[in-house]
Order: C-alpha cells, then sequence, then structure tokens
C-alpha cells in the first residue's frame, strides 16, 4: 500500500491589469521598500506615478522585484548590478525569441 500526501497550495494569479502599491509590492516579493526604492532609482522597476506614496507597479513588476530579490540576497549583487544583470537577461530572452522566430520560417 502507498500513502500519498497531498498538500494544498492556495495562490493568486496576477495580471498586467493589477496595480499594486509600493507596500502591496513589498509584501508580495518580501522585500523591504528600501530595497524597492533603490531598484527603481536603478531603472530595475518602472513604476506608474511620480512619488513612492503614488507609484503603482504592474504584474511583471512583482515577477521582475523577485528576481531583483533573489539576485540580491542569494548572489549578493548590488542594485546596479542588479539593473545589469537584468538587463542582459531581458537581451537573452529577447535573442531567444528571434531565433525561435528565424528558425520557424
Amino acid at each position: 500500500m502507498t500513502n500519498t500526501n497531498l498538500q494544498l497550495i492556495r495562490g493568486a494569479i496576477v495580471e498586467e491589469e493589477i496595480h499594486l502599491t509600493l507596500e502591496e509590492l513589498c509584501q508580495a516579493c518580501r522585500a523591504s521598500e528600501e530595497h524597492v526604492m533603490a531598484w527603481v532609482f536603478e531603472g530595475v522597476l518602472e513604476p506608474i506615478g511620480d512619488a513612492p506614496p503614488d507609484w503603482r507597479f504592474t504584474g511583471s513588476a512583482l515577477h521582475r522585484a523577485r528576481l531583483a530579490l533573489w539576485l540580491t540576497r542569494d548572489l549578493e549583487i548590488n542594485p546596479p548590478g542588479v539593473a545589469l544583470a537584468l538587463d542582459l537577461l531581458d537581451e537573452i530572452a529577447a535573442l531567444k525569441t528571434r531565433l525561435q522566430r528565424a528558425g520557424s520560417r
């Protein structure tokens, strides 16, 4: 006889139409406001709004903030390095897309 353990996982799908405040983004990715503000300053995240109380972040910013946090905590990369790493990852993704399109012709 086998014993199967099932674990329920609860989550939410974050869509592009959803806009998170600075506080909500920090809670969702478990990052401090200081980290998020540094990433905004470096261009890692691009909020809608002029000042931190007015900032709104899209669902894609949540994914990017989680990557930035991983680079910061696990790899000990500073904010300018995080910006460079994410720019390079974006470039790799764009090149892969171009290669896939070229291969499908």
